[in-house]
């Protein structure tokens, strides 16, 4: 059980990427608009990149299939332009969206609770106790869409300083994130 230690130039980089990580988190959790926004920003660039290359491939297709093709691309590239020039308010109505699905499921869940027939009475409580919470949640998030991304921000920010002191762990240790190599079976 021969466990070897990552080299020490990819441990120089683990630390580097995990303290560029690490002060991410902090810019983030001070401003969490910023994180949201940044997501919505790179989100938009993803499906920017996807849509012209929907147009670019409908253009070498045949068929029905190449007008479906490039005006899907196209319908792509004018949802993440639009994105990219209204960062804040693409959050906001991502957020908004959220809100009204977190309605449906509360409402879901406390029918659900009601009209459970075979559940335990703790199991129907749980259920219409969540979907209650669903609902406030949902309708602080409608109401107060700014709340919903700040939170979104947040959830963002600690998800970055989780990752970031993981890499700087690993890189300090000298294993990799995913623990100890796998021995070579039959070698």
């Amino acid at each position: 059980m021969n466990i070897e230690k990552s080299p020490n130039w990819l441990r120089a980089v683990q630390i580097g990427l995990g303290v560029i990580i690490l002060v991410l988190s902090i810019m983030v959790l001070i401003n969490p608009i910023f994180g949201a926004i940044s997501v919505v920003f790179f989100l938009a660039f993803l499906l920017l990149f996807a849509g012209i290359e929907k147009v670019i491939s409908g253009i070498f297709m045949s068929g029905k299939s190449r007008f479906a093709s490039i005006g899907l691309g196209i319908i792509v590239i004018i949802l993440s332009l639009i994105a990219l020039a209204y960062p804040v308010g693409t959050g906001i109505f991502i957020v908004l969206l959220l809100g009204v699905a977190l309605l449906v499921d509360g409402i879901s869940r406390i029918v659900h609770g009601i009209r459970d027939k075979q559940g335990s009475k703790w199991s129907k409580s749980f259920s219409l106790g969540v979907g209650i919470l669903s609902i406030l949640l949902a309708i602080i998030v409608i109401a107060m869409p700014a709340i919903g991304l700040i939170f979104a921000g947040i959830l963002i920010g600690i998800a970055l300083l989780i990752t970031g002191i993981q890499i700087i762990s690993a890189g300090i240790s000298g294993h990799g994130r995913g623990g100890r190599k796998p021995e070579n079976i039959g070698v």
